[in-house]
């Protein structure tokens, strides 16, 4: 993994404006299409599900449809369980784990969840392999009031009439070789700042909320998941990323605080998957087959423990 001495947009130590954004800009390439990965799974799911566009995102001269699957019917006697991938749109295994769950285990919960799926919270960014909005935004740092990302800003839509009653969300993300090569320095380079080269952990974890933490619920997730590939250990400093590790496999951010996604709801139990794509010792198979286990784990500790 090759890290630049500096990253080749700006001048180091100021923070970029509009030209260095648009100078971004024009570097990122298409390399693969939402309507056929990701539109044409939801397309089929439509005769089980109700399928909802819940916003379009507009980047002349392209426009895409923000689509999320819910149970059908829904009963407003029951929990509300939410699921999100692609919030990072390079995070590939998020985005179809969640087509995966919708798939092949949604379901095994008719009748005990109202299930809302919204497999891929970032198109433009999908198809570009990319973090960030084509504003050179983070939508994973942008889930706040008046939010100036358009992904964050819809999704939060979506979720208002039923944010209270939501028990669960589970949001699917990646770790990748990227962060450190690509995406940390570039965003050191946004905002102006010196970047400090960190450590990309190999195998899978959790983020857990600062603010309300459940370690038996991460616990069970963990336990999941490492039937199916490698759970990351702590380094020698005992993190994971920066952040202690506060049980196998699991660390903690103030999500709300940070404008992440797993802080939009008043969920009582909460979590941000974390797969390591780029491991000799795991398969995009694997990547995708862990996300679904660490879904299906989430939302069974969640019912059972609803009371």
């Amino acid at each position: 993994m090759t890290i630049p001495a500096h990253y080749p947009i700006g001048t180091p130590g100021v923070a970029w404006g509009p030209a260095e954004v648009a100078t971004w800009l024009a570097r990122q390439v298409r390399h693969r299409s939402y309507r056929e990965d990701v539109l044409s799974v939801v397309d089929a799911l439509r005769a089980r599900y109700e399928v909802v566009e819940y916003g379009q995102l507009d980047y002349p001269p392209e426009s895409y449809p923000l689509l999320a699957i819910k149970s059908r019917p829904w009963r407003n006697d029951l929990p509300c369980v939410l699921v999100t991938g692609g919030v990072h749109g390079y995070e590939t295994s998020g985005v179809h784990g969640a087509l995966r769950f919708a798939e092949q285990h949604a379901s095994a919960y008719e009748g005990r969840a109202n299930l809302v799926i919204a497999p891929c919270v970032s198109p433009w960014a999908y198809e570009r392999i990319h973090r960030w909005n084509p504003q050179a935004l983070d939508p994973n740092r942008s889930f706040r009031e008046n939010s100036p990302a358009q992904e964050s800003a819809a999704l939060l839509r979506l979720v208002a009439d039923f944010r209270e009653r939501v028990l669960m969300h589970i949001d699917l993300h990646e770790t990748t070789d990227t962060d450190e090569s690509e995406f940390r320095p570039a965003l050191a380079a946004r905002d102006g700042i010196a970047y400090e080269p960190g450590e990309v952990p190999d195998g899978f974890y959790l983020v857990d909320d600062s603010e309300n933490p459940q370690p038996a619920f991460q616990q069970a997730v963990i336990a999941a998941v490492a039937k199916v590939t490698h759970i990351a250990p702590a380094d020698r400093n005992g993190q994971i990323i920066g952040s202690p590790v506060v049980a196998p496999g699991v660390i903690e951010y103030p999500m709300r605080k940070l404008g992440l996604c797993a802080g939009i709801t008043s969920a009582r139990f909460t979590t941000t998957t974390e797969v390591y794509p780029d491991s000799p010792r795991a398969t995009p198979e694997q990547c995708i087959a862990a996300q679904v286990a660490a879904v299906c784990a989430a939302i069974d500790f969640a019912l059972a423990h609803a009371g």
